[in-house]
């Protein structure tokens, strides 16, 4: 009896531990992995870390193995906030009612695709682009397949009949590059912001691979949080998720996400985006 005793103290004392473990809510954040997953890793790690103690709630990061993984997890609620590209956010808000793009970089306002091609060609405009191989990012990038897309079909350049053969999809900007810079492709096309950062860092060899054109400027990247987080976590959590994400003054978090500073944004800035994936199919 008296074994039986303890033993069910014991229980009673991990029981409750338990059930006070269990009421503690986890607020789940992703972005789109648009870049090697090492230096996403660093990104949502030292982000979890800030938004723990700024939101005072366990914040933790999930990996996502697509653009299209990302949506999906956002929609059935194992992701509450994620940083989406301006087509995935788009995606994401259709899925869920209610949810809202909360804050954008200032870049975000005016973002571009770039064009890139082997160093050696004789390209210097989209018309040059035809009879080449060319590489996409993921099927979900805006500024690594939609907009491109898009523009290409303006001046008159045919993806599906005016390559040489049909366009590569490499999943990721950082790929997408490299597989132009080792010749496996002829051109592709690519965030600014990964295409820029990579080269200011010295990790192309622009004697192999160069950009010979820039987008016009559309609205891209943005923090989208579920439109059920309040009733989740408090009345009020939206609204206090957004005044701490425009905070961020952190040099180190703010640097891994090539930004200067968090600004306010809204639905209202995507509906181009979402307008150009309607009319090439891509939202239906």
């Amino acid at each position: 009896m008296r074994l039986f005793a303890v033993g069910a103290v014991a229980l009673a004392a991990v029981m409750a531990i338990v059930g006070c473990s269990g009421e503690e809510k986890t607020f789940y954040i992703a972005g789109i992995p648009d870049q090697n997953s090492s230096e996403l890793a660093l990104r949502y790690e030292t982000l979890t870390d800030y938004l723990s103690e700024e939101l005072d709630v366990n914040v933790e990061y999930v990996p996502t193995v697509d653009y299209a993984a990302t949506v999906t997890g956002f929609s059935q609620n194992d992701i509450q906030m994620a940083w989406f590209g301006g087509l995935t956010g788009v995606q994401a808000r259709i899925a869920i009612p209610n949810s809202q793009a909360i804050a954008q970089r200032e870049r975000d306002k005016r973002f571009h695709s770039k064009f890139i091609v082997q160093a050696d060609l004789d390209v210097s405009s989209l018309d040059d682009l035809r009879g080449k191989t060319f590489t996409f990012g993921s099927e979900s990038s805006t500024s690594g397949h939609l907009m491109p897309r898009y523009y290409m079909l303006e001046a008159g350049l045919d993806p599906v009949s005016d390559f040489n053969g049909p366009p590569n999809f490499s999943g990721s900007h950082d790929k997408t590059w490299a597989l132009v810079e080792s010749g496996a492709f002829e051109a592709g096309a690519l965030s600014e912001a990964v295409w820029d950062k990579a080269v200011a860092d010295g990790r192309v060899d622009t004697s192999k691979a160069r950009e010979f054109h820039v987008s016009p400027p559309y609205f891209d990247y943005n923090w989208t949080i579920r439109g059920d987080v309040d009733e989740e976590f408090g009345d009020g959590f939206t609204e206090k998720v957004q005044a701490v994400i425009l905070g961020i003054d952190d040099e180190e978090i703010l640097g891994l996400f090539s930004a200067e500073a968090f600004v306010e944004s809204e639905n209202g800035n995507y509906e181009t985006i979402r307008s150009v994936a309607e009319d090439l199919g891509i939202i239906r």
